[in-house]
């Protein structure tokens, strides 16, 4: 069952959170990256995007936690079967999230990963995911309205006592007094910058293109 909710876009340090909820044992805890062992929750989430009702206990079924795409965008109806989970929303300085996501997640929908049926799939569900979220990804000011819309209506939908806004550059001292645990004296972990992010994008199409 669902204990945190994480409502921050993607590309506000939701992998980092993700790593820093596990390490304080709210694991295991759902994000994109999880996918790709579930490629069958790929179409689900798609039907949800296409407005069909999603089944929350069924793809969140073993998860304590979620973070990242898909279920950033369906946090109302989380918060309606989790009543008792308590929402995290990760944010960043608009304008270094619009960068990062100009050069990482909108780059990557340009690629074509036809030749990998995983890889296609992922890329299937990342377009669908933009489609629904961000329309017209390709006017910055759009994007940065759509950001500010999104933390705004997270703000006002959830109450304060329930609701942590959060950047992850402020570590464990915040979340752990939320979340109502001792922080850890392992450092916070920081993950999946924009050059690790293409980074990994760049061995994936190198490991495509040598099999």
């Amino acid at each position: 069952m669902l204990k945190i909710i994480g409502a921050g876009l993607p590309r506000t340090g939701t992998l980092t959170l993700h790593r820093a909820l596990s390490q304080l044992g709210f694991g295991p805890c759902y994000h994109t990256k999880e996918i790709t062992e579930k490629l069958d929750h790929i179409e689900r989430w798609i039907q949800a995007y296409a407005g069909q009702p999603l089944d929350p206990r069924a793809l969140f079924a073993g998860y304590r936690a979620t973070t990242d795409a898909p279920g950033c965008f369906f946090w109302r109806e989380l918060v309606r079967a989790y009543p008792d989970a308590r929402v995290i929303l990760s944010t960043r300085d608009v304008h270094a999230w619009y960068a990062s996501m100009r050069n990482t997640v909108l780059r990557q929908e340009l690629l074509d990963h036809a030749d990998d049926p995983v890889l296609a799939e992922l890329h299937r569900l990342a377009r669908a995911t933009l489609d629904h979220a961000f329309g017209d990804r390709r006017d910055e000011a759009h994007l940065t309205e759509v950001f500010h819309r999104h933390n705004s209506e997270v703000c006002e939908g959830i109450s304060a006592d329930r609701l942590l806004v959060y950047d992850v550059r402020e570590g464990w001292e915040p979340l752990c007094a939320f979340l109502g645990v001792n922080p850890p004296d392992t450092p916070f972990p920081w993950l999946n910058d924009t050059a690790q992010y293409v980074a990994k994008a760049q061995a994936r199409r190198r490991s495509l293109r040598e099999a």
